[in-house]
């Protein structure tokens, strides 16, 4: 009986314990109001203290070559490094899916808990990502004038221009326009830009949803359940009830949300943003340039070349030396094999990685997945030998579809949307700190190519 009454004494003290610990826990836009003066002062001590010291050059090749490598960008959420992969707010891949709060009887993050990370650099606690996914759910609820819009989009249409359509036509609900157009102070900035943000966040599952639904399916679509985590949330209203694809969508829109400053995603983000063009402006603007085949677009190329593979392998097995001849058979056409190499990135993406060990640990027997590892395999080999390439490893695009693949989701035209609602997470959170740090509009100097060449020639 004492014992029993010692154990009822410590279950109900540390009950207390954590609904004290809610209760005085900060919001988000508590705890960056408390960070960010902090991070003002480290940047303003930098600028005095080193303003005028180098930290990178630009070559010739390098003003030709889409400025690859330069350091001229700052980018607080996420570092990118050749060799180790993408770091969000200096954890890894694995220790944000160690860290990071996962749903009830899950093992994937919460894409909730990686805002809240690249927001403030801390990782949540559980009660805070709850907290966060109930206000996301608050702030969800679109316009009739845009869910109208949607629903007379042509069928085909691509589901990134109607993606951004909409995201443009919600700007009319901006709160950071509103708040500039009423003259709020400079250091304020970064305050309507959180909720611009948040709302664009909230609202995302919504529109990313609807635009399936009218492209492929009957044009129907619930509606946001409290209960429900953002990615859940999501996965219902696009028709989907699995909760194995919940933990996939989980690990996809985490992993998907950054990859430092230099992306066309980011980068457009953050150069339309410095023009305190609003969140939605900015935003929108950055999924024109993740439409692109060389960014976003990729995944689809790849599910579609994975697939075009398939079938003149056929039914049955294919070895590994008559898959480097099918290779190398487009290799000799000119063509590329999607999915492989990197812009920075010199060995596998940490982010194929982790959905690897999702299809081995969920899917191991599934064809598509086999005929990828093959690919694998074969792969880097073969385009090490071609010599065209610095990196032969597979990027983040050259899994993700065949994991959505297998779980229903087969309009791969789709894919990229998927990427989009991610990456948004990731923006998003860059543009908040360019107005919490006052970052001024973006205008680099550029030469002529006579510049260049008498340039060089005054210095032989």
């Amino acid at each position: 009986m004492f014992s029993t009454a010692i154990r009822q004494s410590i279950s109900l003290n540390r009950a207390f314990a954590r609904s004290f610990s809610s209760a005085v826990e900060p919001t988000l836009k508590e705890r960056l109001t408390q960070i960010i003066p902090g991070k003002i002062a480290q940047v303003k001590k930098l600028k005095e203290e080193h303003g005028e010291k180098i930290i990178g050059t630009c070559t010739v090749a390098q003003a030709y070559g889409g400025m690859r490598s330069v350091k001229s960008l700052v980018t607080e959420t996420s570092s990118l490094d050749a060799e180790e992969g993408i770091r969000f707010r200096g954890f890894t891949i694995p220790e944000c899916q160690a860290k990071l709060p996962k749903a009830p009887g899950g093992e994937e993050p919460l894409p909730e808990g990686i805002l809240w990370l690249l927001l403030t650099g801390e990782i949540p606690t559980t009660s805070q990502v709850q907290n966060l996914s109930k206000d996301l759910a608050k702030r969800a609820g679109l316009p009739t004038f845009v869910v109208n819009m949607i629903k007379n989009f042509p069928k085909d249409m691509h589901p990134m221009s109607q993606l951004g359509a909409a995201i443009l036509a919600l700007q009319t609900n901006s709160k950071f326009a509103a708040s500039y157009h009423k003259g709020v102070k400079k250091d304020q900035y970064w305050d309507s830009t959180l909720e611009d943000s948040l709302d664009i966040i909230a609202k995302l599952p919504e529109i990313a949803a609807l635009i399936y639904r009218c492209t492929y399916k009957d044009g129907k679509m619930g509606a946001i359940d409290p209960s429900l985590d953002w990615s859940a949330n999501f996965n219902r209203l696009l028709g989907y009830n699995s909760k194995e694809f919940d933990e996939l969508m989980r690990l996809y829109l985490t992993i998907h949300t950054d990859h430092e400053g230099g992306n066309v995603s980011a980068h457009t983000t953050h150069l339309v943003g410095s023009a305190l063009s609003d969140p939605y402006l900015s935003y929108a603007a950055g999924m024109c340039g993740l439409a692109g085949p060389l960014h976003g677009l990729a995944n689809q190329e790849v599910l579609t070349w994975t697939l075009d593979l398939k079938k003149k392998i056929g039914e049955g097995e294919v070895s590994n030396e008559k898959l480097a001849e099918l290779v190398w058979e487009g290799l000799n056409a000119g063509r590329v094999v999607p999915g492989f190499g990197h812009a920075v990135l010199r060995k596998t993406d940490p982010r194929y990685t982790c959905q690897r060990e999702f299809a081995l640990k969920h899917l191991p027997n599934d064809p598509l997945f086999k005929l990828v590892s093959q690919v694998y395999e074969v792969v880097p080999p073969v385009l090490t030998k071609q010599g065209k390439t610095k990196n032969p490893w597979p990027n983040v695009d050259a899994h993700s579809g065949i994991l959505l693949q297998y779980y229903g989701m087969k309009e791969h035209s789709y894919y990229t949307v998927l990427f989009g609602v991610s990456r948004a997470i990731g923006v998003l959170s860059s543009l908040v700190w360019d107005r919490a740090l006052g970052h001024p509009i973006e205008r680099p100097k550029s030469v002529t190519t006579e510049w260049i060449a008498n340039h060089v020639n005054q210095q032989q």
